[in-house]
């Protein structure tokens, strides 16, 4: 067998992510070797940048998938996240790792809750959808955009804001002490979030065989049910949009929420379905919802 070349980006949570996959590999294919691969992505360049100013979704993603085109590299490691909702052609996600936490964080100077954050308090993050829904449960705070990788942002605490909010997944996963964890009937969380996703060309079938091993189901549905969400809005992450789904049983259930473009107004629900295309019912019923509140 082959050497397997697993592309990845170069911050600490990528290669962290990667070693899960690579781990994952051993044991599922035990004769095979494997090589990482880093790759500085757009995002990673523009470091500084708001995301919607440089792309939005796809950043921290489309570099790597160049690489997997051009066989470069054999499979792609990447926060699901991250990911646009409609891949390349020739393409595929060949496996689902189990999710981790998929809330929302918040890091403080005094350990605070949301709800006990001081008024006018300055709150870091660069997300649309954060911004969206904090605003719709407390307005008197100050929202302060900020990029950077966990340890960045979390080094701004006490500097140059008084809280910050990341993804409960990276940090557990980064084995950091860990925050407030946000109730997402608060904070839904964004689409794919604490999934990671190995990608792959399609009709690699040595490959895909592999990854096969290494596919969760429960999480696979959920995965499958966000994006047929995201992919129906039609705009990744140039729109205030959350979701997340749950397995039980044969049944999905899904909480999903929408925002005006100017962030103003904010719109919930949550809907059961017995497959992905629940996700496909949401984004448009959350769509008609938004739209009758932005008529004049």
């Amino acid at each position: 067998m082959r050497t397997i070349r697993i592309g990845t980006r170069g911050s600490a949570l990528a290669l962290a992510q990667t070693e899960m996959v690579r781990s994952a590999l051993r044991d599922a294919a035990p004769q095979a070797a494997t090589e990482i691969i880093t790759v500085r992505t757009t995002g990673d360049i523009l470091a500084d940048a708001p995301l919607d100013a440089i792309g939005g979704k796809g950043v921290f993603v489309k570099d790597i998938e160049c690489r997997l085109l051009e066989n470069r590299i054999d499979m792609a490691v990447h926060s699901l996240k991250d990911m646009q909702a409609i891949l390349p052609e020739s393409l595929s996600i060949g496996a689902f790792l189990p999710r981790e936490d998929p809330r929302d964080m918040l890091f403080s100077c005094g350990g605070h809750s949301l709800d006990s954050l001081p008024p006018g308090s300055r709150i870091g993050t660069s997300s649309m959808r954060r911004r969206c829904q904090l605003r719709q449960v407390r307005p008197d705070l100050v929202v302060v955009d900020i990029r950077g990788n966990v340890t960045t942002r979390l080094g701004k605490v006490g500097a140059s804001v008084d809280a910050v909010i990341l993804a409960a997944a990276g940090v557990i996963r980064l084995g950091l002490p860990l925050g407030i964890a946000m109730d997402p009937g608060t904070m839904i969380p964004s689409p794919g979030q604490g999934i990671i996703a190995v990608e792959c060309r399609a009709q690699d079938q040595e490959i895909s065989e592999i990854l096969a091993a290494l596919d969760h189901a429960p999480t696979r549905a959920c995965a499958e049910a966000e994006r047929a969400f995201l992919a129906t809005l039609g705009q990744d992450c140039n729109l205030p949009a959350g979701a997340l789904a749950e397995v039980s049983g044969t049944e999905i259930s899904m909480a999903g929420m929408l925002g005006s473009t100017d962030e103003a107004c904010c719109v919930r629900m949550m809907l059961r379905g017995l497959s992905p295309s629940v996700g496909r019912l949401l984004a448009r019923k959350l769509q008609e919802r938004i739209h009758k509140e932005e008529e004049p």
